[in-house]
């Protein structure tokens, strides 16, 4: 699978200075955690999820989350299992290229239950999402993880949300956080990336944000994302993938504020229809919070409806101009740091303190390939609405 791989290859390579490199699901953990891109959630009891998956691969999903937990009613969880095997089956009797496919679970005990029912089908399992993780309620999760994956002989990855109300609670954030970065460190080979339950921290203090606001407007929430990245998410070698919360809206809503995209990059394109649709579905303020999520260290996105994947992979190109400051601040020759003139002339690139940024963005350009130096994210919405 590739990002962009549903557009026709003469679009592609009008859009793209370099494409973005094919994966597959036994792709290195780092390949794989850069990609995972706008994970899609689906309730596992939907009847036709297996026809869903392969209409969203066609579309550009490369992950998926089918969920046993708080999508679904506590009375439906046994039909949910039930259908779940059954889909996993129908899949992998139509022999079709699937996104990465993960499971959200409720309890450890699923992980190994599901992990047997699925038997051959389990060749098209990525993985499980793991809700409301902490040290005492995450490591029975991830003993879980082990021995399904030593039952069944293949790699299987936990992405464990983070998301309780001890996270979010100023008296016990430190010592909460200390304990997931020891769990999650023991058990660093399995964990492909950390979600974040930005709606259950809302929850907590019974605040939702409207669609006029992102997350990092809600301070209480902003504090939040800081301390995991700051604990979890450094470059160091020690840190981890983190991913962009979830935006909650796809429909119009009643505006209070002025939109937030501006008229000139949709009119040099005559694209104001697509200006248009994007604040009609309150995807204004999806983009604006996607560039606050890579501003803040956070990877990819969690969605909850179709139409927010292709804006969430348009913005995790990297452009021309990023790639080239990048290349610049990895030559071999500037191992010895130093500033130096960026090829655009607009700003100061430092070698040493922004290493890790070129580094984290040439992993970004390899799974989401590098735009051509007069494309950007208009083109690449219009052409993957196209596609």
């Amino acid at each position: 699978m590739r990002h962009f791989g549903h557009i026709p290859a003469a679009a592609r390579a009008g859009l793209f200075h370099r494409e973005p490199a094919e994966f597959t699901a036994d792709s290195p953990a780092d390949v794989l955690a850069a990609a995972l891109g706008a994970t899609l959630y689906s309730p596992a009891t939907r009847p036709g999820l297996a026809d869903d998956v392969l209409k969203q691969a066609a579309r550009g999903v490369v992950s998926m989350v089918l969920c046993l937990e708080d999508s679904i009613d506590d009375a439906e969880v046994e039909g949910a299992e039930e259908n779940l095997v059954r889909q996993f089956a129908d899949l992998a009797a139509r022999g079709r290229e699937v996104p990465l496919l993960f499971i959200r679970v409720r309890y450890p005990g699923q992980i190994t239950d599901l992990v047997r029912r699925l038997a051959d089908s389990v060749r098209l399992l990525s993985g499980f999402v793991l809700p409301k993780f902490t040290e005492e309620r995450g490591v029975p999760f991830l003993e879980a993880l082990a021995a399904a994956e030593a039952a069944v002989g293949r790699r299987l990855f936990a992405m464990p949300v983070l998301e309780s109300p001890e996270l979010l609670h100023l008296q016990t954030r430190p010592s909460t956080l200390a304990g997931i970065a020891d769990a999650v460190e023991k058990y660093r080979d399995r964990v492909l990336a950390l979600r974040l339950g930005v709606t259950d921290f809302c929850s907590a203090y019974g605040l939702r944000r409207s669609s006029d606001m992102t997350a990092y407007d809600v301070q209480i929430v902003a504090s939040v994302i800081g301390d995991v990245v700051n604990v979890l998410g450094r470059s160091d070698g020690t840190g981890f993938t983190i991913t962009g919360p979830v935006w909650e809206y796809f429909r119009l809503q009643e505006r209070m504020f002025k939109p937030q995209l501006r008229r000139s990059p949709f009119m040099e394109l005559r694209a104001d229809e697509l200006r248009t649709a994007l604040i009609e579905h309150d995807l204004d303020g999806l983009l604006r919070e996607i560039e606050l999520d890579r501003a803040n260290g956070l990877t990819g996105k969690t969605c909850i409806h179709p139409s927010h994947v292709l804006p969430v992979h348009a913005l995790s190109v990297v452009s021309h101009e990023e790639y080239s400051d990048a290349r610049d601040i990895l030559r071999p020759e500037r191992g010895g740091g130093g500033v130096l003139r960026s090829a655009y002339t607009n700003k100061m690139n430092e070698v040493k303190p922004h290493r890790a940024w070129a580094e984290r963005t040439l992993r970004r350009a390899e799974v989401f390939g590098v735009a051509r130096e007069d494309v950007g994210f208009v083109e690449l919405l219009t052409a993957g609405l196209a596609g």
